[in-house]
């Protein structure tokens, strides 16, 4: 009896605490979500660049496509705009641009107060840390929705925009297990297996006006500014196809992941050591969803614009991939896994990720959706070497920890995830 009596008060507890924290927190995303006042900013000319000492950065010999020697040489590029879109690996990649960027003590342009700049609202120089008209950036890289004209008052001239697509079938399905209790007209969907009844008469339940409604239509449409409930056959689709096309010199794909690492390494005349990586944030088996033909098939039909997109610059990569020759991809590729696995046998305990409840250290802890614990994380070996000591923790720190450890203040973030702990708890 009084286990149950302390069963029932333990709940009633939370359910107020959590009630009070809730009602506090709506109030204050409220408030913080409301559109910003934007002031016309003056235009100030961007330097070339703003590396630190760039005639110290080092050169690099090349080799040609048929492996043999090139007395050409080049200087890596340090000026980057990186498209983080959503559910795509990129926090795999930004762990790659933020040791890239300790080691050249480059600037990166930050948000303030939270880990993206106010997304879904459209990007706006404003919004970046401490900003002044005329300062100087080398690498923008957090979750923003895609300005282009703002971005371009912000770094170089001769910045190399790069970003990374998925398969929107599989986008989808990630999106929705990881963002779908944060979108109300979800929360309508009967049973259990809700992917699956959504795809079933998805205009039945979709809300375009609806709450955060813009994570399962079209994701990666959106994160580039533009709008994804257009109609398939609408003009402004294969405009906006263009215009990313046009706009970014190298889209990454999460499904060839190595490749498109090598492919960047020579776009931006990086060495092999610069694009070494531990995957971050990855779900565990149990929570992904194995997509039948039939579910792949409407998911597909139903983020048809993501689809459109995601076929045209695969046909650009591959042809970039021809281009740089696919011999001597395969030996890069394979140089790249045994480089990684090298490291691996160096920081991993036990060599592999592990489940939230596994990870030894609280600093560790990845982000975890809300309501359960999916991301998984890595323990470091206690005993790694002087050497590779640090670079051991930096490859294996999760985003979070990273951007406070580069001096952003993520109270915001920090807050919701102190609700997220309480609905988890």
């Amino acid at each position: 009896m009084a286990v149950r009596q302390g069963r029932q008060w333990r709940s009633v507890c939370k359910g107020l605490v959590l009630g009070t924290l809730l009602t506090s927190c709506m109030i204050l995303l409220y408030c913080l979500s409301t559109p910003q006042t934007h002031f016309s900013l003056p235009e100030v000319p961007v330097p070339y660049s703003c590396a630190h000492r760039p005639s110290q950065l080092r050169s690099k010999q090349t080799a040609n496509r048929s492996q043999q020697a090139s007395d050409q040489t080049c200087t890596p590029k340090v000026d980057i705009m990186f498209m983080k879109t959503h559910k795509t690996a990129s926090s795999t990649f930004l762990n790659i641009l933020f040791r890239f960027g300790e080691k050249h003590q480059l600037k990166f342009a930050f948000p303030d107060s939270r880990n993206d700049f106010f997304y879904p609202s459209v990007f706006q120089r404003s919004q970046v840390k401490d900003y002044r008209p005329g300062m100087c950036f080398n690498i923008i890289c957090n979750h923003l929705r895609f300005n282009a004209p703002e971005v371009a008052k912000l770094l170089p001239m001769d910045t190399s925009y790069i970003t990374i697509l998925r398969d929107p079938a599989e986008l989808f399905e990630s999106s929705f297990h990881y963002f779908g209790k944060l979108v109300p007209f979800t929360w309508k969907i009967p049973g259990d297996e809700k992917l699956t009844e959504f795809l079933r008469e998805p205009h039945h339940y979709f809300d375009p006006e609806g709450f955060n409604s813009f994570y399962l239509k079209n994701l990666l449409f959106f994160d580039f500014g533009l709008d994804n409930t257009l109609k398939l056959d609408d003009p402004r689709v294969e405009h906006g196809i263009r215009f990313i096309t046009d706009r970014f010199q190298l889209v990454m794909l999460v499904e060839h992941f190595e490749e498109s690492l090598i492919l960047l390494k020579d776009a931006l005349c990086w060495d092999m050591d610069d694009v070494l990586f531990f995957k971050l944030n990855a779900r565990k088996g149990s929570t992904v969803s194995k997509l039948t033909p039939e579910l792949r098939a409407k998911a597909l039909e139903w983020n048809a614009i993501d689809w459109k997109l995601y076929q045209h610059l695969n046909q650009t990569f591959w042809k970039k991939v021809d281009a740089y020759g696919r011999q001597q991809m395969a030996e890069d590729v394979a140089e790249l896994r045994r480089r990684n696995a090298e490291m691996a046998s160096i920081c991993i305990e036990g060599g592999r990720a592990v489940e939230a409840g596994s990870i030894q250290e609280t600093a560790m802890q990845p982000w975890q959706p809300i309501g359960e614990k999916s991301i998984m994380g890595y323990n470091l070996k206690k005993n790694v070497d002087k050497a590779h000591r640090k670079l051991c923790r930096k490859m294996l720190m999760p985003e979070l920890q990273y951007l406070t450890e580069l001096g952003v203040n993520l109270w915001i973030t920090k807050l919701w995830g102190h609700v997220r702990d309480i609905v988890n708890w």
